[in-house]
């Protein structure tokens, strides 16, 4: 470093989104215990239905108006980890899995995409860096924008692979949208979105879910003999993948795994100021459960 040039800042710790600084809403939308009319649990094979009776895979291709049949061909910046030097069985010329041997439990059909839970290590990275792009979407004039979001990436790689490899007392996955076309593409290439849903029963003391990272720490246990519910953080969709349907289709595909996984309700939060996302919210069922004042 030159002299006298001064150091960033260390990027924020990964594994939550930007916070909502009092001026946060929970949402919540309550599960049937099946599903409802319009979500028929059900796979498509060449045209024939079969009904599906432990994995929830879903063919709705023109149910959703925003939903295209178009698949942009942009090639987005091949993400790397901050240090390359470092042991990593990622592999980002790694072909993507063709979905028959996914061998995924949720699956849902859309338009020309397809959304499921992530199942290779580089989808995880992927799903992280989108998250570091949105974390850092309205900094992209920062010279150091890019160290920071390889950073936050590499932070919440390692941080979404143990929470979904740590299933005492909750169930966290991550799930991702993909390109589903008869195009060879690498993984980096495919996953254009990803959510994470989390089931859990509430915690000691606990009305609402908490923020992510809110919770203290004595209050760590969980309330066996009270309802489980599903809650969802790290919306995210590639920027040139956006107003494609793709947030609303993964937001149901989670939905529904969180109904077969038990929960009776799922919540989500969501700044007050941000309209948008509040409407996406909206259309799928959620609903204003509570709405935290700035102090």
């Amino acid at each position: 470093m030159a002299s006298g040039a001064v150091a960033p800042p260390p990027p924020p710790l990964a594994g939550g989104r930007r916070g909502f600084g009092g001026r946060g809403v929970l949402l919540r939308r309550r599960l049937a215990a099946t599903p409802m009319k319009d979500e028929p649990v059900i796979s498509t094979n060449s045209g024939k239905e079969e009904m599906i009776a432990h994995s929830v895979n879903v063919a709705r291709k023109a149910s959703i108006p925003s939903v295209s049949s178009n698949i942009s061909n942009r090639t987005p910046v091949t993400p790397t980890p901050l240090h390359p030097a470092e042991p990593s069985d990622l592999r980002f010329n790694r072909l993507r899995p063709s979905i028959e041997k996914s061998d995924c439990k949720y699956t849902r059909y859309f338009g020309r995409y397809v959304a499921r839970e992530a199942i290779m290590d580089e989808e995880y990275w992927i799903a992280a860096w989108l998250r570091a792009e949105d974390h850092y979407e309205d900094q992209s004039g920062d010279r150091y924008v890019e160290s920071f979001k390889r950073k936050f990436a590499s932070q919440e790689f390692h941080a979404l692979k143990k929470r979904c490899g740590r299933q005492v007392g909750e169930k966290y996955t991550c799930f991702v949208a993909v390109k589903n076309d008869d195009v060879t593409r690498t993984v980096v290439n495919s996953v254009v979105g990803t959510v994470d849903l989390c089931v859990r029963h509430p915690l000691h003391g606990e009305t609402y879910p908490a923020e992510p990272g809110n919770t203290p720490f004595y209050s760590r246990i969980y309330q066996p003999d009270q309802p489980k519910f599903g809650y969802l953080t790290n919306v995210c969709v590639a920027k040139y993948a956006r107003r494609q349907g793709i947030a609303s289709n993964m937001l149901l595909l989670a939905i529904d795994a969180a109904r077969l996984d038990g929960a009776e309700s799922i919540y989500i939060h969501v700044h007050k100021d941000n309209l948008p996302a509040r409407r996406l919210y909206d259309h799928v069922g959620f609903k204003v459960k509570v709405c935290h004042q700035s102090s």
